[in-house]
């Protein structure tokens, strides 16, 4: 995906967007409530598969998502995969918390053999049976594909369709992660194969563009992108789920490159309630604080289906946990 490991990959394509400082954020006000009792509204959240087999991964409250897609599981050049240690209990443990269980295949830095592995029918069935068998092996709940930049070419939309067609009737769940500045190379068609799209409404700018220090995610980022894939794209807000970072980064001196929130404010003290940190060398540190997570997540109860999160293990905990700050707003919207 994702996040600040996506820098190198989208250098060319960012480098041709000018990058917009963060306005206010108006208040929001849901005018429906989710019904009594409805699990509609999604909360997804992305783990990484080395803390699946480093014994890390349920180091958040499984209670307050609904989705967890593992990132990245990938195949190897001729479109094997590998086993993962850990993921079975993981997944048996989420079930037990009614919580879906996805293999997030590709990321920001995806292999490179992707595209060669969906260049033809034959290499493309064969990953898509692997796929498939991936799904039953660990007793997984679907995938989501986040394949990106380059990746997105003329045999993408073959490759959704024919993973579609075989996870469908499993009743596997196909869902994807999307950016916005890749927007014009998926099709309809692509599109209309996910059950439902996270969209990474972050990384607008960061340390691969040092020119253009500002907010990486912005509130207004967060409602142009609804804005584009509801109303320019035609999308069931329904299927949409707005992405919201629990990390930072920082420009100039006397600032990391990148920091997860609990770090930013474990260093930097009442830095929970800002979106961003000045320090006395003069660099800044720009995130999300708890009141930009609070709107976005009203902003998403309004306009979206669900919101994802990159990723859990980057949370505070205690009073200060971004994911509670999700899960109390979603629970009040459904009183």
């Amino acid at each position: 995906m994702m996040s600040k490991n996506i820098w190198c990959a989208i250098f060319l394509v960012i480098a041709m967007i000018s990058c917009k400082k963060g306005g206010a954020k108006p208040e929001v006000k849901v005018d429906d409530k989710i019904p009594a009792g409805s699990t509609s509204f999604r909360v997804v959240g992305y783990l990484r598969a080395h803390n699946v087999e480093d014994g890390q991964a349920i180091k958040f409250d499984l209670s307050k998502i609904t989705h967890l897609n593992i990132a990245f599981i990938n195949p190897d050049a001729a479109g094997n995969f590998t086993t993962l240690d850990g993921l079975s209990a993981l997944v048996a443990a989420a079930h037990a918390k009614n919580v879906k269980v996805l293999a997030s295949i590709g990321g920001g830095l995806a292999p490179a053999y992707y595209t060669t592995l969906i260049a033809d029918n034959s290499s493309r069935a064969k990953l898509v049976s692997s796929i498939a068998a991936l799904t039953d092996q660990y007793n997984l709940d679907g995938i989501d594909v986040d394949l990106e930049g380059t990746f997105v070419d003329g045999n993408y939309e073959a490759f959704m369709v024919d993973l579609k067609k075989v996870l469908q009737p499993k009743s596997k769940l196909l869902t994807t992660a999307i950016a916005t500045v890749y927007a014009t190379q998926y099709t309809n068609k692509a599109l209309a194969q996910f059950d439902f799209i996270n969209i990474m409404s972050y990384d607008k700018t960061g340390p691969w563009k040092p020119e253009k220090p500002g907010q990486h995610s912005p509130y207004n980022m967060a409602v142009e992108d609804l804005d584009y894939w509801a109303g320019t794209r035609g999308i069931a807000k329904e299927k949409l789920s707005l992405g919201l970072p629990f990390y930072g980064y920082g420009f100039g001196a006397g600032v990391r490159e990148d920091m997860t929130f609990a770090d930013i404010i474990k260093t930097y003290p009442g830095a929970e309630d800002k979106d961003e940190v000045t320090v006395a060398a003069g660099g800044t540190m720009y995130y999300n604080g708890k009141t930009t997570i609070k709107s976005k997540t009203t902003l998403a109860l309004q306009k979206a289906g669900g919101v994802m999160v990159w990723q859990l293990l980057q949370d505070a905990g205690g009073a200060n946990s971004l994911l509670s700050i999700i899960d109390a707003e979603v629970k009040a919207a459904k009183k």
